[in-house]
């Protein structure tokens, strides 16, 4: 039976019996005619749920299980009680099996591509090597901490400002796990990131963006401390270096970088001596590889609009006489409208990893112009990529392919690999 922990005690308890999933890590149930959202529950129970949200004027309500009346076969002990009714966010399927939360993704992924792009799929959402083992614990190389005005850590309530203090963090790897952040006070409304890198490096903890010696307990303010990390990139036989700035982005499950490298490379099938458009390149994570696919006849050409990103990428692939950079916007850099030397006339395939709004109009009709035979698109939210399968479908591109895989376990969030075609 699941604990009350909802900060508002006075909110209206009710009694409900939960449908089906719906995406963003909550299922659906009805109260006297009104459709709710509901978290910490599973289709089939019953459950009373604390109203998180609600109002007349309020198109649907929100609401947290905090008693489990009639529970589901897939309902296991929380692996992270903090993350439950009224607790902090990033955790909200820690009560469900890890076969169920696999399958759960799996349902939302399939609904969003009937109703958005009209595709009557069922996609099986992969495990990654390790997970069952681990329990779908220890992925995360990245963590987001904030501390409260006494200097202790936690993290934020599920659409709230509040901070909840934090003795653990199970979803992060064995390298952050060992630094005792919780167990030490900080400055007082910090914000402090840890990274634990693959190559094996330290861990690199910033508070407030700059860099902390763990060891010394205070701020280094040496002009040469360290801000970045080096990230490795296995694929078969060949690996990979890359400096990627502490503060900025890399996939943060621990197998997700080689995982989806082979799923892109995979999805693009022979690229030798092919001209091949990498979008929202970010620090060269698919770039590098691609290099290796085209050839010393092909050409990959990169496109970033995050400065730190560009920064990083540079260094990363100075040496790479076949990679072109550019900065800036990329449906900017797709239609010729930073300056001349931007415009992108020819892919015979695109590669595109968009941020979790997606690619949207602009940029699905800024690649469809070009004609590219191919495009293989990495999606980390299954709604923008549905919605972004439809606008290519509108420009003659069928989905060839779809693997999706479980790289934020304990979580509602999926990431997808689609292979289209012309």
């Amino acid at each position: 039976m699941a604990t009350e922990t909802s900060s508002d005690s006075t909110a209206e308890l009710v009694e409900l019996e939960i449908g089906p999933v719906a995406h963003g890590g909550h299922c659906v149930a009805r109260h006297e005619g009104r459709v709710i959202f509901v978290r910490h529950t599973l289709p089939g129970e019953r459950v009373r749920a604390r109203l998180t949200d609600a109002g007349e004027t309020a198109k649907f309500w929100r609401a947290d299980a905090v008693e489990v009346l009639e529970a589901s076969p897939d309902r296991v002990e929380s692996a992270w009680p903090a993350a439950g009714a009224g607790g902090v966010g990033g955790g909200e399927l820690a009560h469900v099996s890890l076969p169920a939360q696999r399958a759960w993704k799996a349902a939302v992924l399939a609904e969003q591509l009937r109703r958005l792009a009209k595709l009557d799929l069922d996609v099986p959402v992969q495990a990654a090597p390790g997970d069952d083992e681990r329990g779908g614990l220890g992925w995360r190389t990245r963590i987001d901490l904030v501390t409260d005005a006494e200097g202790r850590a936690g993290m934020h309530g599920f659409r709230s400002h509040d901070i909840h203090l934090l003795d653990s963090m199970p979803l992060a790897n064995e390298a952050i796990a060992a630094l005792d952040l919780f167990g030490r006070r900080w400055s007082g409304g910090a914000r402090v990131e840890a990274i634990a890198p693959s190559s094996g490096d330290a861990p690199l903890v910033l508070v407030d963006g700059a860099p902390f010696d763990i060891g010394r307990g205070r701020m280094d303010g040496r002009p040469n401390a360290r801000t970045a990390v080096k990230e490795h990139v296995q694929h078969g036989d060949v690996g990979y270096d890359f400096r990627v700035a502490g503060a900025g982005f890399w996939q943060v499950h621990r197998e997700a970088p080689d995982l989806l490298v082979a799923a892109v490379l995979a999805g693009l099938g022979d690229v030798d001596g092919a001209a091949v458009l990498d979008l929202y390149s970010g620090a060269g994570l698919f770039t590098a590889p691609l290099s290796d696919a085209v050839g010393e006849t092909g050409e990959v050409v990169s496109v970033e609009g995050d400065a730190r990103a560009v920064k990083d990428a540079r260094r990363n692939l100075h040496d790479r006489r076949n990679v072109e950079l550019h900065a800036g916007d990329v449906a900017q850099v797709l239609t010729g409208r930073i300056d001349a030397d931007s415009d992108v006339v020819h892919a015979d395939a695109v590669v595109l990893d968009p941020p979790r709004t997606g690619a949207g109009r602009k940029v699905v009709a800024g690649i469809t112009e070009l004609r590219p035979e191919r495009v293989v698109y990495v999606a980390c939210d299954p709604a923008a990529l549905a919605r972004d399968i439809a606008l290519f479908a509108d420009a003659g591109y069928a989905l060839a392919d779809l693997q999706a895989y479980d790289l934020f376990p304990m979580t509602h969030h999926l990431e997808a690999v689609a292979v289209l075609t012309r």
